[in-house]
């Protein structure tokens, strides 16, 4: 008899009305006016119950609904805000209740444009220490004594804000002559400290020096992910821009974004990613400025499209949760500035409910961009993702031992970075159906 319990069990737990139960969210996130549709094909018959001035259920305005959920359910979200949906057995029994959230319509334009980065940090980035010949057998840095680590931002000398590099020697030089210290405010990551560094004389230059290597820039070329013609901002990259030699996050000062061309392609093979070769457009305008370099990309002002768009019309996009497995498309370019559609395949998703990156794996499945760039390329990172009609994510890094697949973000996390979406933890107040 035991046996015979456990395996009409198994059979029960198995069978397609309870997995269709279980599978049936606790909670459903939706943009106004973009309708949902579920199917769970259980044989139940209910009465759906929610806030009809929030969301409706397969056409209607009113608050209770018959439902027969063998059919696809309709849900039309209204107006933005939180409400429940509660379905009842002979309307009476609860058998589920689905949490409704309602945000306000988001669309955007999809970019795939390659353009050309420009930063300067908010300091004097130190990416290095340097021996100065203080005496005939003695070399020194005065920076490393003073504490300073490679990725340190120095923000301020004398009391002075600094981000311009052509200015420390003129400090050192006088600090110098002077016989003192400077004072410094240093960022290190997230904490700030003061120290005091004093310059030392170089035998061998002539010169007083900070015996560190330092950079106040940088530049590079991406590509856009999209442009919010209501907001007037965009997003680019997918990635956070790092410096070259300490691999630590640039916090920017200032930064601007330009139009660029794609004058030759170095194809991706194992072990060696290829890269787009391209030149910043000498006739072409500043598009936007760089305002923030976050785990997810550039973002900033912008007043316009770049030219060459491939799709002009605003988009809507997905939530993290409606990413699926399964066929998608790329926008970039690969020759001058003509931006093209290519076919990729979304060959795994992660779950994510809060920002992290690597939230899909793509692999490019078009011959013809195979053909041209051996899979993803250096300078390919920011390019919009669209599956089913919606922009989905950003193309961000290449597989080094196979660069026909990589990693995406998800554009939800992007769009939360921009300011143009509210966090999944920002909820508006909940009404309840009676």
């Amino acid at each position: 008899m035991g046996l015979v319990i456990v395996l009409i069990l198994c059979i029960v737990v198995c069978s397609a009305p309870v997995q269709h139960f279980a599978a049936f969210p606790s909670k459903l996130r939706m943009f106004e006016g973009q309708t949902v549709s579920l199917h769970y094909a259980m044989p139940v018959h209910a009465q759906g119950h929610l806030d009809p001035r929030v969301a409706g259920i397969n056409g209607s305005n009113n608050g209770t609904v018959p439902v027969d959920l063998s059919q696809p359910l309709s849900i039309q979200p209204k107006h933005s805000g939180n409400t429940e949906l509660k379905l009842r057995l002979f309307g009476k029994i609860p058998f589920k209740t689905v949490r409704l959230q309602v945000i306000p319509d988001l669309r955007v334009i999809p970019g795939g444009q390659t353009i050309g980065v420009k930063v300067k940090s908010a300091g004097i980035m130190v990416v290095g220490h340097h021996l100065v010949q203080a005496a005939a057998n003695k070399k020194i840095s005065p920076g490393e004594d003073a504490k300073l680590r490679l990725g340190d931002l120095i923000i301020e000398i004398n009391g002075q804000p600094c981000n311009d590099i052509s200015k420390i020697a003129s400090y050192a030089e006088s600090a110098g002559r002077e016989r003192s210290a400077l004072r410094l405010l240093v960022q290190r990551g997230k904490e700030r400290f003061r120290t005091t560094l004093t310059p030392a004389y170089d035998l061998d230059d002539k010169a007083w020096r900070l015996g560190l290597y330092i950079r106040d820039s940088a530049a590079g070329v991406g590509t856009l992910t999209f442009y919010a013609p209501d907001q007037g901002v965009y997003g680019a990259l997918g990635h956070v821009i790092t410096d070259m030699d300490t691999q630590t996050p640039i916090v920017v000062g200032s930064g601007e974004i330009l139009q660029s061309s794609v004058t030759s392609i170095s194809k991706s093979q194992s072990g060696e990613p290829g890269e787009k070769r391209a030149h910043f457009v000498k006739e072409g305008r500043t598009l936007g400025s760089v305002e923030r370099n976050t785990p997810f990309g550039i973002f900033g002002k912008m007043k316009e499209m770049p030219n060459h768009a491939y799709h002009a019309d605003p988009m809507p996009v997905a939530f993290a949760e409606e990413v699926e497995e399964g066929p998608a498309q790329i926008l970039t370019v690969v020759n001058g500035q003509k931006v093209e559609r290519f076919n990729i395949e979304i060959a795994h998703v992660s779950k994510q409910s809060s920002p992290a990156t690597k939230g899909m794996v793509i692999r490019i499945t078009d011959p013809k961009l195979l053909e041209r760039t051996g899979g993803i390329v250096q300078g390919m990172s920011g390019s919009p993702i669209i599956q089913k009609g919606k922009l989905v994510g950003a193309v961000t890094h290449v597989f080094v031992n196979d660069p026909t697949s990589g990693y995406g973000c998800f554009i939800e996390w992007m769009l939360q970075d921009a300011g143009i979406m509210l966090n999944g933890a920002q909820e508006q107040p909940t009404s309840k159906a009676v």
